[in-house]
C-alpha cells in the first residue's frame, strides 16, 4: 500500500509498484464481489410483517409474510410492506459492498471515510 499512499500524497513513487498494488486490489475486489453474489441478504419492512431475502446481485430469493401481522393490513399497505422489505434487503447489498471496498482499500490516508478511494481519485483529478 506504500506506493498508493505516495501517489495519494502527490508523489509519483514507483509506478510499477503502484500498478502491482492496483492489480492486487482489482483481484481482491473481483473475488469479494464473486463471494457477494453467492451471499443471501435479508431485509424487513418497518413492522416486520414482510421479510425478503435477495442474492448479492439483488435477485429476489424468498418473500415471507407473517400471517398474524397481515390481518391488520389492507392490500395497499401489504404492497408497500413488500416493497419496503425488498428495498431493505437490497440496501443491505449496498452496505455490504461499502464494507468490501473498505476491506480492499485498507487503511486510509484521508479522514474522509465515506469513500475509501477518494484520496486516490482526488489526486488523479488534481494532477491529471
Amino acid at each position: 500500500m506504500k506506493d498508493a499512499e505516495a501517489f495519494a500524497q502527490g508523489r509519483v513513487g514507483d509506478l510499477d509498484g503502484l500498478m502491482r498494488e492496483l492489480n492486487g486490489w482489482v483481484g481482491s475486489l473481483t473475488a469479494a464481489m464473486g463471494d457477494l453474489a453467492e451471499q443471501r441478504l435479508e431485509g424487513t419492512d418497518p413492522t416486520q410483517t414482510v421479510r425478503a431475502a435477495v442474492t448479492g446481485t439483488g435477485r429476489l430469493l424468498t418473500l415471507s409474510i407473517d400471517t398474524q401481522k397481515l390481518r391488520g393490513l389492507d392490500h395497499v399497505e401489504l404492497a408497500e410492506a413488500v416493497q419496503e422489505a425488498i428495498g431493505a434487503a437490497r440496501l443491505a447489498i449496498g452496505e455490504r459492498v461499502a464494507e468490501l471496498m473498505r476491506d480492499v482499500a485498507g487503511a486510509q490516508t484521508s479522514a474522509d471515510d465515506s469513500d475509501p478511494l477518494a484520496p486516490y481519485i482526488q489526486n488523479v483529478l488534481r494532477e491529471g
